[in-house]
């Protein structure tokens, strides 16, 4: 049974009901294009992955910090999926979406905030420190690898 037949001729309800009918829901703003997304920056003497609020909640994820004696090779993955190795550990995982918090593999740990789209950026690190890779979508990822560049230990450009 239909609204209408419970309360025939109530005129407020006839013009929602027409409202509804006839015009476009407004749609809400969009955020600015990666305005949401994770920073990658040098703060002293650490590599901190400044996550926002909601990358937090989907990594179930502070900020990451490592020192920056652990970085060993940097690079950018223009395919999104193949940033991602190992198993889904704690975090969120939407197919063909987000992939975001520890992924498990045999020699440790990565930690992964990937968009489905965007190119990553990928820091390798060395043992010892607390992941084994960091692979991030960030807004411009050239800006971040060109800050983090100069950090690299020689021995391992290529």
């Amino acid at each position: 049974m239909a609204l209408q037949d419970l309360e025939p001729g109530i005129p407020h309800l006839e013009r929602h009901r027409s409202i509804a009918r006839h015009q476009a829901v407004p749609t809400p703003k969009h955020r600015k294009e990666g305005e949401d997304m994770a920073r990658v920056v040098v703060e002293g003497t650490d590599i901190v992955v400044r996550l926002s609020w909601r990358e937090k909640a989907a990594a179930r994820h502070r900020d990451v910090r490592v020192p920056v004696s652990a970085l060993a090779r940097l690079y950018i993955e223009p395919d999104w999926w193949r940033a991602l190795r190992g198993g889904c550990g704690r975090g969120t995982w939407i197919p063909g979406r987000l992939c975001a918090g520890i992924r498990h593999l045999q020699e440790g740990q990565d930690f992964a905030l990937v968009r489905v789209g965007r190119p990553v950026l990928c820091v390798e690190l060395r043992r010892g420190a607390p992941f084994s890779r960091l692979a991030v979508s960030v807004p411009d990822p050239e800006d971040a690898m060109r800050a983090l560049l100069p950090l690299v230990p020689r021995d391992r450009l290529g």
